[in-house]
């Protein structure tokens, strides 16, 4: 069978983790031959890309505005022909034309006689002709990303071969499968790939995806950096025996694996890639396992028992012998594989790494032979010009870049089961390098259970912890609170640091709601969701140990605290401008605010507000109680309410940019 085009797609959306089961995907097609291609940005920037590659490589070298446009890409790159296919625009063909009177024998080419060239580019992009794949696979994180996903799927419809197929999978695909396949008319694949015969390919009857070693080469393709990319990723464990009513887990993981060892993963990883810095295990419950001793011990042979430290990978050796030797991913060290892709676009950027802590004429002197040997750019590189290259950088990365010890970590991403924990379990986990432990603490009512199991952590000597408080289900706003400052009172008590981290709840698979994020919970509603988050956006989503910063943030205690719920967002956000400033002034230094009628005392904008507020007679409280909840404040016409309302309300106009006196 001829090699297929394989294109893999993530969404262009933020997010913490590589896609695994693309990483997956990849090492299957590459096992399989295929020419694969990993992209996550602009697709219209990709397909730019794309077209520009078909112009290049069959580029005329005899011709001479071909020559010149070769020439042009070795000292440019390709951005500025990348930026005329996709918009049409003259000015990068100005500057080819202008390069062009630099190159004897090529002073009388102009812009036309480029744009002649590559016209038929911009005419397939304008038409959308883009070029095509025989298999695009999709994957899909949260449904509140759903335009974003809706998109790409779509999208690559566009880029698929008309004997091709496009596929589908990943989290939003398994939970809401019938809305992607209304929207985009491809019936996504639904949970893991962990069986034989899951595609139609032949050469994957024997072979169950989900089993695969990730293949990191596709992550160098991108520009895109996944905070997370220096780590192991995997499971020991799959699924969760617990069931809980506002977790999807169930149903993308419906069997509890107890059980999955990933020491042959790590090694075949180390052999390709290079160690990783952590492990992040993306298990749901496994203190659930039956086998957790087992797991625990072979965390330890992984090399992350606790004080686990490691040398970091020579990046410049693992990319130069990835790009010369390939790399084997599958069972036979014989059967090899390559991205030369990936790796000449790694190496390009290792040589710019290195020109970065050059000086004088040694940056000069290796500026000028990358020059020479036509290695500025990956569009120009080549792996043969990259050996020829390689005594002279290797000389400088290896003078320039120490690798010495350092820590490394194990992190069981998802949290452990707070239910499940007893001393024998902890005793075992403190073994290893955990940091964080991660515990639930999803309700209030759990409270005791919680404080047993953080006092025998710390106990054993686990003293970095850290946990996910769910909000906006079943629970009062009063318990997100208590939680909170539960946390900052443990960590003073016992000297140990919590880091908590609000997580409203979002039912990701009603109709109603998975498009995107306004689901309010019954004790809830849309104003105190809002004061939450702008709290959190000053504290980058997370509460620490410091007992004064979260009093700042959420007050001394419930009174203050729903008071700060109650408070216009600007106030919150703002918090210490507002606190202080004695008037606002909307139209102009010395000229009369909309405020004036309010309160002429001396006293800070919030300290104004809350004396009129709590001023309202209960009926009117109960009217702008009722008008404050649905923070909806520049769609409501204020005149039309009672004087005392209507001073409250003025308030909730405040924007982020007002400027104080």
């Amino acid at each position: 069978m001829s090699k297929r085009k394989i294109l893999l797609l993530e969404p262009n959306y933020k997010n913490k983790y590589p896609p695994m089961g693309l990483m997956k995907l990849a090492t299957y097609y590459r096992c399989c031959r295929d020419d694969v291609r990993f992209y996550k940005g602009d697709l219209k920037n990709l397909v730019a890309g794309l077209l520009f590659e078909d112009f290049f490589n069959g580029i005329d070298l005899g011709d001479s505005v071909d020559m010149a446009i070769y020439s042009f890409v070795t000292v440019r790159g390709s951005s500025d022909i990348v930026e005329y296919i996709k918009t049409g625009k003259y000015a990068p063909l100005d500057l080819i034309a202008a390069y062009s009177t630099s190159l004897d024998g090529y002073e009388d080419l102009s812009k036309e006689d480029f744009a002649d060239r590559l016209f038929v580019y911009r005419e397939r992009y304008r038409q959308e002709d883009y070029p095509k794949f025989d298999r695009v696979c999709v994957t899909t994180l949260f449904t509140f990303y759903w335009k974003e996903t809706i998109d790409t799927i779509n999208f690559a419809k566009k880029m698929c071969k008309p004997k091709g197929k496009v596929y589908v999978g990943g989290i939003a695909a398994s939970l809401v499968p019938e809305h992607i396949e209304a929207e985009t008319g491809i019936k996504p694949h639904i949970g893991a790939i962990n069986k034989a015969n899951t595609f139609e390919d032949k050469e994957q009857r024997k072979i169950a995806i989900d089993e695969l070693p990730l293949d990191y080469s596709i992550l160098e393709e991108i520009d895109y950096r996944y905070p997370t990319e220096n780590a192991y990723f995997g499971y020991m464990t799959r699924g969760c025996v617990n069931n809980c009513p506002f977790c999807v887990v169930p149903r993308l993981e419906p069997q509890y694996r107890s059980y999955i060892s990933i020491k042959e993963k790590i090694k075949k990883i180390d052999n390709c890639f290079g160690a990783k810095r952590d492990l992040l295990l993306m298990d749901n419950n496994v203190f659930a396992s039956n086998c957790f001793n087992q797991i625990i011990d072979e965390i330890k042979a992984c090399g992350f028992a606790n004080g686990a430290t490691y040398v970091p990978a020579n990046e410049y050796d693992i990319t130069f012998r990835n790009l010369q030797e390939g790399f084997a991913l599958g069972e036979s060290k014989s059967h090899k594989v390559y991205n030369d892709r990936a790796y000449i676009k790694k190496m390009v950027s290792l040589y710019d790494t290195i020109a970065g802590q050059l000086h004088g004429k040694e940056k000069g002197d290796f500026y000028r032979v990358r020059e020479e040997l036509e290695l500025l750019f990956h569009e120009t590189a080549t792996k043969e010009n990259v050996a020829e290259f390689d005594e002279i950088a290797r000389e400088h990365y290896n003078k320039l870049f120490k690798h010495s010890s350092r820590v490394r970590f194990i992190d069981f991403n998802q949290g452990l089961d707070v239910r499940r924990i007893d001393k024998a379990k902890i005793s075992k986990l403190a073994e290893t390098a955990i940091r964080p432990l991660r515990i639930a603490f999803d309700f209030w009512s759990m409270h005791e259970k919680y404080v047993k199991s953080v006092k025998l952590a710390a106990s054993y000597g686990i003293k970095n912890l850290s946990n996910y408080l769910l909000y906006n289900f079943k629970d009062e706003p009063y318990e997100l609170y208590e939680r909170l400052n539960l946390n900052v009172r443990l960590c003073i008590e016992l000297d140990i640091s919590i880091y908590s981290f609000p997580m409203k709840y979002h039912p990701i698979d009603d109709p109603a709601y998975f498009r995107n994020r306004d689901y309010v919970g019954k004790h809830w509603n849309r104003k105190f969701i809002r004061a939450v988050q702008a709290v959190l956006n000053s504290t980058h989503g997370k509460i620490g140990r410091g007992e004064t910063f979260f009093k700042a943030a959420f007050g001394n205690n419930l009174d203050e605290y729903y008071k700060i719920l109650w408070m216009p967002e600007a106030l919150i956000i703002q918090r210490y401008k507002y606190d202080k400033d004695k008037r606002l002034e909307y139209y102009g230094k010395g000229q009369k605010t909309p405020y004036d009628n309010v309160d002429n005392d001396v006293g800070s904008t919030t300290k104004r507000w809350w004396r009129c507020f709590n001023a309202l007679s209960p009926k009117h409280r109960a009217i702008a109680e009722g008008i404050i909840k649905k923070n909806n404040f520049f769609a409501i016409d204020i005149d039309v309410y009672p004087k005392p309302i209507r001073d409250v309300l003025q308030y909730y106009k405040i924007t982020r940019d007002t400027e104080t006196e």
